[in-house]
């Protein structure tokens, strides 16, 4: 009897975390499952960007506010030009570009699903120029367009129903209800996207994906190493190992964008024209092995 409802439990579970749609990550080609869709988020999202800006100071610099708003909308008509030249003209509907600068000495930035942008003034004087803010505004515009969140929130999503698959089941078979109750403890868990930390390959993408992204935009994707070595020097990071955190290390990262910088250069020598995925896609195939990855943050 037991062996009958322990079958019954994995098929539940595997139908469970079954579901769902396959999605493809533009650039690098990688296939994620999701448990939630782009309206979905973009709800959420929505909704949260638009309560932290009620208490959000915005900057009195007029001139970093529209260098902001410019290099972001910049970045933004190229992704937009580039999804609808490679088949996912669709997905454009979900975003909602909105890039705003406020008043905060941190080095950071970060991207909510749906392409709702928060730039602190502290991070402006580490970028120095447009370009490099560029390949920070990309990287967190890759964010969006990978589904990052909506990638954690369906992995999330896949371990509370086994919790409560098993929970359930293994009730039945004499287990005890420690396991129900942390499900239930997970799902009252809000989700909260300004928060949300990806994993290193998340960040990894993002970087890759954000230097074409600000070449396709007509920016020089070669800043991002000299923009990175300012980051390590401003944090004074001495992190040299990956293993205990969710971002890559310093070094790391510079040496997967040098190798990633011929793909990127193929964009930025391209003069903004929209390129086809299929005139890069060798280069993305040999890079997905290496995708390890910012949320911009001084550490």
């Amino acid at each position: 009897m037991r062996q009958i409802k322990w079958m019954l439990f994995c098929v539940m579970a595997a139908v469970m975390i079954g579901c769902g749609t396959t999605k493809t990550v533009p650039i690098t080609g990688r296939q994620q499952s999701l448990l939630v869709s782009d309206g979905e988020v973009l709800s959420l999202s929505t909704q949260q960007y638009q309560e932290f800006m009620k208490s959000a100071k915005l900057s009195t610099n007029s001139a970093n506010t529209a260098m902001v708003k410019r290099v972001g909308e910049r970045l933004a008509t190229a992704v937009t030009n580039y999804l609808k030249a490679n088949g996912m003209a669709a997905d454009v509907q979900y975003y909602k570009w909105q890039f705003n600068l406020v008043q905060n000495n941190q080095v950071n930035a970060w991207c909510m699903p749906g392409g709702l942008i928060c730039v602190y003034e502290g991070l402006l004087p580490v970028t120095q120029d447009e370009a490099s803010l560029a390949i920070v505004l990309g990287h967190e515009i890759a964010h969006a367009v990978a589904r990052h969140s909506a990638e954690q929130m369906s992995t999330q999503m896949k371990q509370q129903y086994g919790l409560q698959i098993g929970s359930a089941v293994a009730g039945a078979i004499g287990v005890g209800s420690t396991a129900q109750s942390i499900g239930q403890w997970a799902l009252s868990q809000q989700f909260n996207f300004k928060n949300l930390k990806y994993s290193r390959s998340h960040e990894s993408e993002a970087d890759h994906l954000g230097i074409i992204f600000a070449a396709m935009a007509g920016y020089d994707p070669q800043v991002a190493v000299s923009f990175w070595q300012r980051m390590a020097a401003h944090t004074g990071s001495s992190q040299k190992s990956d293993l205990y955190s969710d971002h890559p290390s310093d070094a790391t990262r510079i040496k997967q964008i040098q190798e990633w910088m011929p793909e990127a250069l193929r964009y930025y020598k391209g003069n903004g024209k929209t390129i086809k995925a299929s005139q890069t896609s060798k280069t993305s195939k040999t890079n997905q092995s290496n995708l390890k990855t910012i949320h911009i943050k001084s550490k």
